[in-house]
């Protein structure tokens, strides 16, 4: 007998765009996608960077087409604020994990952790956790990990842009850090207390930025909830060129079926624009098409392209 087709669910029309959550504690990036899904009626969601479950902040979601546009948006700094606590060490580097380590002796003063903070400003090589979403041999570290299974972590070079002390009140540190993408805190708050000799994890964390996005465009659940059940929610959304933040041409149908069968299209008024600058084109309607970059011969090329449906 031949099996049946599984039928494919189609997604409820809508914009592509950038819903900004606040993510809680004690969600997964995950679960947070799931309920995205569910509000929205759509599969097509995606997220632009984990959080841990313990930590809150921006989570930025990538909407139906805007899901093809994560690319670029990898790479961008990102901003935290987060609670380093001294004299102990986990084996997860934040408090959901199993005591390793306490300090028996006194904790290091005010001075001694400013001067080990300014240690880690710059590019520096960190170990991903064993706790974290990083492969081995095909298989998330985070799944050997609670095997009981621990194995070598090749390190890998991250950017500290700025690391300071927002106040001081041993055992806790709280901290401010500017960082670019791939940078754990949690590697960073353990490093922290092992130059110190007292150990050390992190008790908690809050986004504040995954650029371009941050707090103010942030909605909260029970807010995202509300608004998908009178039907706002994908008015709330951020347009994909206003998050790209690239110039905007505007396309007839003759450009648009050119740059969709993979064509290039003359640059118009950005003729001046330097090989390399990238473009936002839209359609007639305002609906994102593609995105489009001024090569040497002075043409827009198609570098990614939308769905028509989007248009």
């Amino acid at each position: 007998m031949a099996k049946r087709r599984r039928r494919k669910t189609s997604d409820r029309p809508g914009p592509a765009g950038f819903l900004v959550v606040d993510k809680p504690a004690g969600y997964t990036s995950h679960d947070v996608v799931e309920a995205a899904r569910q509000w929205l009626g759509i599969r097509r969601v995606g997220h632009l960077g984990t959080l841990d479950p313990q930590a809150t902040g921006v989570l930025p979601l990538a909407v139906r087409a805007a899901t093809k546009l994560v690319p670029f948006f990898q790479g961008g700094d990102k901003y935290y604020v987060g609670t380093v606590r001294l004299g102990i060490e986990t084996d997860t580097l934040d408090g959901e994990g199993e005591v390793l380590r306490r300090h028996d002796g006194s904790l290091p003063d005010e001075e001694s952790v400013r001067r080990e903070l300014a240690t880690f400003v710059g590019d520096i090589e960190q170990v991903p956790p064993m706790y974290s979403a990083v492969k081995h041999g095909g298989v998330p570290l985070h799944r050997l990990a609670r095997k009981g299974e621990e194995v070598e972590r090749a390190p890998k070079k991250v950017h500290i842009e700025r690391l300071e002390m927002v106040r001081f009140s041993p055992p806790d540190v709280e901290i401010s850090v500017e960082c670019g993408a791939g940078t754990y805190v949690r590697s960073l708050a353990s490093d922290l207390g092992r130059q110190l000799g007292c150990g050390g994890y992190l008790a908690s964390l809050r986004r504040l930025r995954s650029a371009p996005f941050d707090l103010e465009q942030a909605l909260v659940i029970d807010d995202c909830e509300r608004a998908a059940a009178e039907g706002r929610l994908d008015a709330m959304m951020i347009p994909p060129e206003v998050a790209l933040g690239f110039p905007v041409v505007r396309l007839a149908e003759p450009a648009i079926r050119r740059i969709v069968s993979g064509g290039d299209i003359s640059p118009g008024s950005l003729d001046r624009a330097k090989p390399g600058t990238r473009v936002t084109a839209l359609g007639p309607t305002g609906g994102m098409i593609a995105v489009l970059e001024i090569r040497a011969d002075r043409r827009l090329w198609p570098v990614r392209v939308l769905p028509t449906a989007v248009g």
